[in-house]
C-alpha cells in the first residue's frame, strides 16, 4: 500500500470517527499517516480497505493497527483445522500407517507435517499402544499445534521489515552452526 493510499484509508477513518481526529494537530496526523503507510507498505490496498471497513462497521472507536493487521489476517489466510480436527487427520493415518504412512504424510498441511516430522514418526506412533497416543501424544499434538497456528498468525502480521530480520537472523545462526561467538 502506497502514501496515496493510506492518505485515502485515513480519511475514512476520520469520517467515520470525526471526534477522534477533531483535535488532532497536521503533524499528529502526518506522523500516523507515514507510520501507518510504513506498516501496511506490503499489503495490498484492497484488502486493507476492506479490513477497515469491516472494523468502522463493528467499533465504536476507531480500530489500532493491530485491529486490522489481525482483520487482514482472517481475510487472508485460508481456514485452519481445529486441534481436534487436526488431531483427527492424525489418528487416521496412524491407525493405517504401516501401508500408507507417506500418502497420509504428503496429505496433510505444512503445520501437521512439521509438528508430525516424517512418515516414520506415524509408524512408530501406531507401534505404540493406543492409551498413550489417545492421551499423552494427542494431548502433546494438540498442544504443539494451537502454538504453531498462533505463531504462523503472529509471524503473518509482523512488517516485512521484521519478516527480514527474522530470517537473517535465522540464516546467520545457520551459518554459525546454531552457536554464540565466543569471547
Amino acid at each position: 500500500m502506497n502514501k496515496s493510499e493510506t492518505l485515502g484509508i485515513m480519511a475514512a477513518l476520520e469520517i467515520a470517527y470525526p471526534r477522534f481526529y477533531a483535535n488532532k494537530t497536521k503533524d499528529e496526523k502526518d506522523a500516523a499517516i507515514n507510520l501507518w503507510s510504513k506498516l501496511f507498505k506490503s499489503d495490498d490496498a484492497k484488502i486493507v480497505t476492506e479490513a477497515v471497513n469491516a472494523m468502522i462497521c463493528t467499533l465504536e472507536f476507531p480500530p489500532t493497527i493491530a485491529d486490522i493487521k489481525k482483520k487482514i489476517a482472517l481475510l487472508t489466510q485460508p481456514k485452519t483445522s481445529t486441534e481436534l480436527e487436526a488431531w483427527n487427520k492424525v489418528w487416521k493415518a496412524i491407525q493405517d500407517a504401516n501401508y500408507r504412512a507417506q500418502e497420509y504424510f504428503d496429505s496433510f498441511p505444512p503445520q501437521i507435517q512439521q509438528l508430525v516430522g516424517s512418515p516414520g514418526q506415524l509408524r512408530e506412533w501406531a507401534l505404540m499402544d493406543s492409551k498413550v497416543i489417545n492421551s499423552v501424544i494427542q494431548s502433546n499434538f494438540m498442544r504443539s499445534y494451537k502454538s504453531k497456528i498462533e505463531q504462523d498468525k503472529e509471524y503473518s502480521m509482523l512488517p516485512e521489515s521484521a519478516k527480514k530480520l527474522i530470517a537473517d537472523l535465522s540464516q546467520k545462526m545457520l551459518m554459525d552452526g546454531g552457536q554464540d561467538a565466543k569471547a
